[in-house]
C-alpha cells in the first residue's frame, strides 16, 4: 500500500484562483497590459511551415487531456492548419500567469474561474468547451451514511479551500460543514472509514480501489453547480490570431469525439510516451469514468453535447456567482466568452 500511496498525484485541477491573487495577479496583469510580447518563434526552416500554437494543460499528460493528445497524434491540428505544441502543467504551475505573460498561447480551465477572473479585470476569454460536466466530486467510503449532498451537513471535508462549489453547496442545501486543507493524497481517507474529501471521479477512486478500498462519489455537477471545462486564451492573442484559435478549437473537439467515441489508442500512446506514470489500466479507468459520468459528452436530455456552450448556461453561472457573493456584480458575457469560434454546427445551439 505504501508504494501506491506515495505515487498518488495531487488533485489535478487545483483552482489557480487560490494562488492567483495579490502581488502575482497585480504583476501579471501589469505585465500583460503593458504589452508583454510573446517569445520569438523558432526560425522558419520550411516553406510550408504552419503557425505555431503553444497549448498549456493543467497537469502532466493524462486521460483527462486525451482529446488534445488524440488530435495531436492523429494530425488533426495540422489538418486544421496549425502546428500545436502541448505544454504540460504540473504541481505549482500557475497556468493563468503563464498565459498572461505570453509564454503560451492557449490553455484549459474552468468557466467559473474565468468569470471570477473577468470580475477582477483579467483579460481572458473562453473560446471553446471540452467537458460539459466538471469531474470534481465528493469522495466517501461505500458504507458512509453520506448518500446525498444534504448529508454533508455538520461533516468535515478535506478540500481545496476557496473552491466555488463549497459556497454553492452550503447555500443551496442550507447546510454547513467544516473544511480542512487538502493534502492531495488518499492516506487519511484509507485510514478512516468516516473520512470525506474532494476528488475527481477520474482519479482518486482508482487509487482507493487499488489499495483495497470501496469508494463512492457524489459528482458536484449533479448538485446544480456545473461549470464547463473550457479552452481559453487572452483577448490580445485572440485579436491577433483568430484563425489559429478557431483551428485549435475545431481540431480539439474532433480529437475529443474520437478519443471518447472511437479508438483512443493514438492519444493514449502519446500520453504514455510523455508521462511514464500513465498506465493503460489507469487511462482506461479514467476514460470509463468520463463516459459513465457523461463528463465530456454532457447529458443529451439536458440539450448538452460535446463542445456545446450556451449563453443561457454561462449567464446562469454568472448570476449564481453574484448570488453567492463570489463576484460583486454581473459580468457581461462579451467580457469573457466568444461563441463564434466553435464549428458552425455548435454555434446554432449556443443560445
Amino acid at each position: 500500500m505504501a508504494r501506491v500511496l506515495q505515487t498518488v498525484r495531487p488533485l489535478k485541477h487545483v483552482p489557480d484562483l487560490l494562488r492567483f491573487r495579490g502581488a502575482l495577479a497585480a504583476a501579471s496583469l501589469a505585465l500583460a497590459l503593458a504589452g508583454c510580447s510573446r517569445p520569438a518563434p523558432a526560425a522558419d526552416t520550411g516553406s510550408a511551415a504552419l503557425p505555431k500554437v503553444r497549448f498549456k494543460t493543467d497537469w502532466y499528460p493524462q486521460a483527462e487531456h486525451g482529446g488534445f493528445y488524440q488530435a495531436l497524434a492523429r494530425g488533426y491540428y495540422r489538418d486544421a492548419g496549425v502546428d500545436v505544441e502541448i505544454v504540460p502543467g504540473g504541481p505549482g504551475v500557475l497556468v493563468p500567469q503563464i498565459v498572461l505573460a505570453g509564454q503560451v498561447d492557449m490553455a484549459i480551465g474552468s468557466s467559473d474561474d474565468m468569470i471570477v477572473w473577468a470580475s477582477k479585470g483579467l483579460p481572458f476569454v473562453i473560446v471553446g468547451v471540452y467537458m460539459e460536466r466538471d469531474p470534481q466530486a465528493i469522495l466517501v467510503h461505500d458504507e458512509s451514511p453520506v448518500k446525498t449532498f444534504a448529508d454533508l451537513n455538520n461533516r468535515t471535508i478535506m478540500a481545496v479551500q476557496g473552491s466555488n462549489w463549497i459556497e454553492y453547496l452550503k447555500a443551496h442545501y442550507h447546510i454547513d460543514f467544516n473544511l480542512i486543507p487538502s493534502n492531495f493524497g488518499i492516506a487519511q481517507f484509507m485510514a478512516d472509514k468516516d473520512f470525506i474529501q474532494q476528488c475527481f471521479v477520474t482519479n482518486e477512486p482508482y487509487y482507493v480501489e487499488k489499495n483495497g478500498g470501496h469508494p463512492r462519489t457524489l459528482l458536484i455537477a449533479d448538485s446544480g453547480f456545473s461549470p464547463y471545462r473550457v479552452i481559453y486564451t487572452t483577448q490580445r492573442y485572440l485579436a491577433e490570431h483568430p484563425a489559429e484559435v478557431r483551428a485549435v478549437v475545431a481540431a480539439s473537439i474532433r480529437g475529443w469525439a474520437e478519443f471518447m467515441g472511437g479508438d483512443p489508442s493514438p492519444g493514449k500512446a502519446l500520453i504514455a510516451k510523455d508521462n511514464e506514470n500513465m498506465s493503460a489500466e489507469f487511462m482506461d479507468y479514467s476514460i470509463k469514468a468520463m463516459r459513465d459520468n457523461q463528463v465530456v459528452s454532457g447529458k443529451p436530455e439536458a440539450g448538452e453535447r460535446l463542445g456545446l456552450m450556451t449563453r443561457r448556461r454561462l449567464q446562469g453561472l454568472d448570476e449564481l456567482l453574484v448570488q453567492l457573493r463570489i463576484i460583486p456584480q454581473l459580468i457581461p458575457l462579451e467580457k469573457f466568452v466568444r461563441f463564434d469560434l466553435v464549428p458552425a454546427e455548435l454555434q446554432s445551439g449556443a443560445q
